[in-house]
C-alpha cells in the first residue's frame, strides 16, 4: 500500500478519505514508516462522554487509525481481524498521542501493540490488534 519509509504527505493522501478518524474525530498523522506510526487527536467538547471524561470510542478510533497507518506501510493491504483496549485512567491533558508498533509482521497475520497517551506523560489505554494481510 505505501512503501517501507513514505513522506507525510503519501501517507496524509492515502488517509485522506479516511473521513471519520480524520473529520469527525480530529485524528492528525505524525509519522509513519514500517512497523511504527504515530496519530494525535486534540481534544475538544465532543470527545467527552456524559461524565465529562473522553469517551472510550474516541480513544479507540485515535488507536485504531494509528494502527491503520501502522499496518499499511511497506505491507499488503491489511485490515483488522481482532482488537482488545485496555483503558487505564482518564485524561485531565488536551491532546492524545497514539503510537502504533508491529510486534510481529507475519505472511498473512500481523501482531501489533498500540500506546495511547496524554500531554501530560500520562498512559491512558494500550491496544492489542491481529491483522490480516
Amino acid at each position: 500500500m505505501l512503501p517501507d519509509n513514505p513522506t507525510l504527505e503519501q501517507i496524509e493522501a492515502v488517509f485522506a478519505n479516511d473521513r471519520f478518524a480524520t473529520q469527525a474525530a480530529g485524528c492528525r498523522i505524525v509519522s509513519g514508516e514500517r512497523g511504527r506510526a504515530v496519530c494525535e487527536m486534540e481534544l475538544a467538547d465532543v470527545h467527552r462522554n456524559a461524565m465529562e471524561n473522553v469517551m472510550g470510542g474516541a480513544i479507540f478510533t485515535l488507536a485504531d487509525f494509528a494502527l491503520a497507518i501502522c499496518c499499511n506501510i511497506g505491507e499488503e493491504p491489511t485490515v483488522s481481524v481482532d482488537s482488545n483496549i485496555s483503558f487505564f485512567r482518564t485524561t485531565k491533558g488536551t491532546k492524545l498521542t497514539a503510537t502504533a508498533v508491529c510486534d510481529k509482521p507475519g505472511r498473512h497475520l500481523g501482531f501489533y501493540t498500540v500506546t495511547v497517551a496524554d500531554d501530560l506523560g500520562r498512559d491512558i489505554a494500550k491496544m492489542t490488534a491481529t491483522c490480516y494481510r
